[in-house]
């Protein structure tokens, strides 16, 4: 089950057999033998590339469960043994959340055998990561709709700002309304970023339409666009606050926000998970 998820995950016995350390020949020979044992080819191959069958793709979910099943299991007599190993893998979005480098640091501190995998991502691929099972706990900015289905926690909320070059010209010096800002240029970030659809939903709701002159998926480069003055940028006031150097206009009304939380699939937490969730606050 370990390889079949693996060349599923990494799209080729190839990469599969450098994740798993083995030899090629070893990752196609367990595949053929599980494919002979179940009566039905898991993966067309090709060439070119290597997809799931409808049975690969039914076969694969319930692989991933089983897998973490016998991971817990392993996990339940380390606990009573006094020790605590696995697994765990984060998923978040750039920029969303600056503490959670220290509650990693106080996991690694407190029990040196769990490894932590990080993967950033967007919104969109981070929920399907969850559904998948090939993330065990996110921290990411969620809407409504996207929380169905997890169990989640609330960490912050903020309201978000507009970012300018110090030397823009505004009509107030704390206050923006979005018909001011509007006709600005704009440095946007890419679809499927939290702050891109927190931003899109503020416009909607004030009836205002806007153009993005730049997008981007980076916070270091929307900085470094506002900063020479090529456009005008919204983001959350704790992002703001890492360049000093620009200027912040708040929202007169109805400012765009976002909450930040802690969610994972529902139902018991491996121990690995339980054990970084104490230390995410």
């Amino acid at each position: 089950m370990e390889v079949v998820v693996a060349v599923a995950e990494a799209g080729g016995f190839t990469a599969a057999a450098q994740r798993l350390h083995v030899v090629q020949s070893a990752v196609s020979t367990t595949v053929r033998a599980l494919e002979k044992e179940l009566g039905s080819k898991l993966f067309e191959r090709t060439t070119h590339r290597v997809t799931l069958t409808q049975a690969g793709e039914a076969f694969v979910p319930a692989a991933r469960t089983a897998l973490r099943a016998a991971e817990q299991a392993r996990a339940a007599v380390d606990v009573v043994r006094g020790e605590l190993r696995g697994r765990v893998t984060v998923g978040t979005m750039q920029g969303v959340w600056a503490g959670l480098h220290r509650a990693l640091a106080s996991l690694r501190a407190e029990h040196p055998g769990v490894v932590v995998n990080l993967r950033q991502a967007a919104v969109a691929d981070i929920r399907q990561a969850l559904r998948e099972g090939t993330v065990d706990l996110a921290v990411v900015a969620f809407d409504r709709q996207q929380q169905r289905g997890l169990a989640t926690r609330l960490l912050s909320r903020e309201e978000m700002v507009l970012v300018a070059s110090p030397g823009r010209d505004f009509t107030d010096d704390v206050l923006v309304t979005f018909a001011e800002v509007a006709p600005l240029p704009f440095v946007d970030f890419t679809p499927g970023w939290a702050i891109r659809y927190a931003v899109d939903r503020a416009f909607r709701a004030a009836l205002v339409e806007r153009s993005n002159t730049f997008e981007v998926n980076d916070i270091v480069a929307a900085s470094e666009l506002v900063r020479h003055d090529l456009g005008v940028c919204i983001m959350p006031e704790s992002i703001a606050a890492r360049f000093p150097d620009l200027a912040v206009r708040r929202f007169a009304q109805h400012a765009p926000s976002w909450k930040v939380m802690v969610v994972r699939p529902r139902g018991e937490a491996h121990p690995a998970v339980a054990a970084l969730l104490r230390h995410i606050t």
